[in-house]
């Protein structure tokens, strides 16, 4: 069964060196009763765990089976612990988070057996038959160490290693105990024990003493097991399938039951944990919220500037080719217009406008607002089609008609709910016919776009307003693209009817580009969504930052957990997914409530502070995915950390 030769195996204390194992030689036969002697320090648990593949020997051979082990990888390793070696510990390595069954099954997740019925089987066998579903902590020592026992032999193992199998019972268990092993042995468990008991030595069938890391009495090593036959069977073609088993769904199924036991039994630290992501992505949310609001907010105001527009004002200049008085101001004129409106077929249409503060009354209501003059265009170029009655024609515009369309702050201050159309209002006391309700704009800054009342734009200069020259003339564009062509040779065709001098050409008249002012607005809303999003992922980074804290206490915490998992058969990568999914659980859990508070974050910010909000489903899928992501990433460490804990490290830790 085990033939080693020359094996050595040397520990740093420090700047110390200690031999603990030094030039030892040995044979055991299966269907041998092996109990290992010696004094603290003497090297029998450094040979026993050398048996049991938990440490590599640095110097000779290892022959498990007639096959040479030293050889094996780590994952190699890890499946022979779990399908032909079992361990029973002084300090049991019960879970406490598990059952008895489970516990007892726990090498089965690393076999990929899914059915826990030999588990069952096995602790019905050491007599725990009504004690399946007690936990650790409502089980006596023996009874933990009849469950430690079912689990070392619940995948069949050809050999048993015992590591001071009754060294925390008292008398009556410890009887129990080897009973146990002597019966198992009797069956043809080869049994490896390390005890420093001599009446717990002389159950076994053969005695070794060691002293200074040697053999230094082997007594009973003659008498051959009438199982010594057994070791030749072993097929060993199962090691090629090492690692194999990555993506087995027990697996999967084990590291979520114990993510789920991990957080529970810290309720405090994971819920710290989960309230740091739960604010990341709660405030990226949010924050991704007021940006799209704001975002959409802006854009429907710019909706009622209209597209591909061009404003046209007088500006200063030295007007008629001679030097007037610095300052003089350009005048535009229905010439111009005409003009600008011939300039080329690039131009889809053309509207003058003059304005001014006008009193209005109703009836024995009366308000103060602005009116607008305006052509027959403007209603298609801004934007301002009613939604009620129409806009005034071309004829009216032509006869200066004493017509009127009404923004809805206007109608709501003289008529409350009632509809206005065909009603007589006064506008700086000349009568006028209301015919439609222009669309709701909105308020844009400090100015109410609803505050309006739109006229024909003759009607308003020479009936309300006595204005001779036009305030601004819109032009609007067939293309995004023309608009710049457009916009130099309105310039050129302006200065040139009003006769500007080349000096003065610059400023005789402004020209501002609605779509330069439009892009602008919303590259800088962009912005500061953008802005936003990135204050608020800074805070998920510092929650991934509080679980890798929690996760690294988590994995000191489970170091001996780590090391039994290691011993019954899990290799790395098992470790690494099984904290990998615990990191992922806390993000997942913070990141699903975080959806939560940030709507109902974005809900109050609309309630209290009137801020427009729009969550995106787009902003929930990207704030959740990112909070796995950060799971993912700050748990990867943790996780890597304690996949590579040396098991017998582990098992030791303090």
């Amino acid at each position: 069964m085990i033939e080693l030769k020359n094996i050595y195996k040397t520990y740093y204390v420090g700047t110390q060196k200690v031999q603990a194992v030094q030039n030892v030689s040995l044979t055991i036969h299966a269907g041998e009763f092996v109990a290992i002697m010696g004094s603290s320090g003497s090297g029998k648990s450094t040979l026993m765990h050398t048996l049991g593949l938990l440490d590599r020997p640095e110097q000779g051979s290892y022959k498990l089976a007639g096959y040479d082990v030293t050889r094996l990888t780590d994952e190699q390793m890890a499946l022979v612990r779990n399908r032909l070696i079992g361990f029973v510990f002084q300090q049991f390595h019960l879970l406490p988070r598990m059952s008895a069954l489970e516990n007892a099954g726990l090498p089965l997740v690393y076999a990929s057996i899914h059915d826990l019925a030999k588990a069952k089987e096995k602790l019905q066998a050491v007599g725990l038959a009504d004690r399946i579903d007690h936990n650790p902590n409502e089980l006596s020592g023996g009874q933990q160490q009849r469950v430690a026992i079912a689990r070392a032999l619940v995948n069949e193992p050809m050999l048993l290693m015992a590591d001071e199998p009754t060294g925390n019972l008292d008398s009556k268990s410890k009887d129990e105990i080897m009973a146990i092993l002597k019966s198992l042995n009797e069956q043809g468990k080869t049994i490896v024990m390390v005890t420093h008991e001599k009446d717990m030595a002389a159950y076994a069938s053969r005695v070794i003493e060691m002293k200074d890391g040697q053999i230094i009495s082997d007594h009973g090593q003659d008498q051959k097991s009438k199982f010594a036959h057994e070791s030749s069977k072993t097929d060993w073609s199962f090691i090629d399938r090492a690692g194999s088993s990555i993506y087995d769904s027990g697996k999967w199924l084990d590291s979520l039951k114990q993510a789920v036991y991990a957080m529970l039994s810290h309720k405090l630290r994971s819920l710290l944990s989960i309230l740091g992501i739960l604010i990341g992505v709660g405030a990226v949310i949010a924050m991704l919220a007021l940006g799209r609001g704001a975002q959409e907010s802006i854009q429907q105001q710019l909706a009622s500037l209209g597209s591909n527009l061009l404003m046209v004002r007088p500006g200063t200049s030295n007007a008629g080719g001679v030097s007037l008085q610095a300052g003089s101001v350009t005048r535009l004129n229905f010439a111009d217009v005409t003009a600008v409106n011939q300039i080329s077929d690039q131009v889809k249409g053309v509207s003058a406008t003059v304005s001014g503060r006008v009193q209005v009354v109703a009836g024995s209501k009366n308000w103060n607002t602005e009116v607008d003059g305006v052509d027959v265009a403007y209603a298609s170029m801004r934007a301002y089609m009613p939604d009620t009655g129409r806009f005034f024609t071309a004829q009216e515009v032509a006869s200066r008609a004493k017509v009127a369309l009404l923004g809805t702050t206007v109608v709501s201050q003289l008529f409350g709910d009632k509809n206005p159309i065909g009603e007589e209002i006064k506008i700086n006391l000349v009568n006028f016919k209301i015919i439609g309700i222009l669309p709701s704009k909105g308020a844009n800054g400090f100015r109410d776009q609803d505050d309006i009342i739109l006229v024909p734009i003759t009607t308003a200069m020479f009936r309300l307003l006595g204005k001779q020259y036009i305030d601004s003339i819109y032009v609007e564009g067939a293309t995004t693209e023309a608009l710049d062509n457009i916009q130099n040779a309105i310039i050129q065709l302006l200065n040139k009817r009003h006769r500007v001098n080349p000096k003065d050409q610059n400023n005789a008249f402004q020209v501002r580009n609605m779509a330069d002012i439009k892009a602008t607005l919303e590259a800088t809303t962009k912005t500061m969504s953008m802005l936003l999003g990135s204050i608020a992922a800074i805070s998920l980074l510092v929650g991934g930052i509080g679980i890798m804290n929690i996760m690294l206490v988590s994995v000191t915490e489970r170091t001996k957990e780590i090391g039994l998992r290691k011993a019954i058969g899990a290799n790395r990568q098992d470790i690494m997914i099984q904290f990998l999914i615990e990191a992922v659980m806390l993000s997942l859990i913070g990141g699903l409530a975080g959806v939560a508070f940030g709507a109902g974050a974005s809900f109050l910010l609309t309630f209290f502070a009137g801020w427009a909000v729009k969550i995106s489903m787009f902003s929930i899928i990207l704030a959740t995915a990112f909070s796995l992501f950060v799971g993912l990433v700050f748990g990867l460490w943790p996780a890597y950390k304690a996949s590579l804990l040396n098991p017998i490290e582990a098992l030791r830790f303090e």
